[in-house]
């Protein structure tokens, strides 16, 4: 296991109670470097969404709890938020909630002459993803695929 699936892996032990005592669900976990910067964030949501008094509390907490524990040797800034609308679906568990849902797909490389496209998410499996665009079906090796999200509608 790698240095950042690691942290990512303890950070989600350790926030799970907190989550929980706090009424919301963990979306995912990541440890991130922007620029010169590791960043760990956390993402939490809830049925009618989070706000700032739940990142905030959620936050306080986790962050009580990571100084305690101090198993993150670089210096990080700690971000808890929702996963907001547009939200990434990275794990079985996100795909799951959001079959029947608008999705956007972004690929690799061209398909069909474009790596963009969209559709309702139909059926994965542990190799692919379906969605339904304009009538057909289209199959996508979760490989291929550069990000999967939730479509925004306005």
């Amino acid at each position: 296991m790698s240095r950042k699936e690691t942290y990512e892996s303890r950070t989600e032990e350790l926030l799970m109670p907190i989550a929980e005592a706090a009424g919301v669900e963990i979306y995912d976990v990541e440890y991130v470097k922007e620029g010169s910067d590791y960043y760990l964030r956390a993402y939490i949501d809830k049925p009618g969404g989070v706000d700032i008094n739940d990142c905030e509390r959620v936050s306080r907490i986790l962050s009580d709890a990571l100084d305690e524990k101090d198993f993150i040797q670089d210096a990080y800034i700690l971000e808890v938020s929702s996963p907001g609308l547009g939200r990434a679906l990275k794990k079985d568990r996100h795909l799951e909630k959001s079959l029947g849902e608008e999705v956007e797909v972004k690929t690799y490389k061209p398909v069909d002459n474009s790596k963009e496209f969209s559709g309702v998410l139909k059926t994965y499996d542990e190799n692919s993803i379906t969605i339904e665009a304009e009538g057909r079906e289209l199959v996508f090796a979760k490989a291929d695929i550069a990000v999967i999200r939730l479509a925004l509608d306005f």
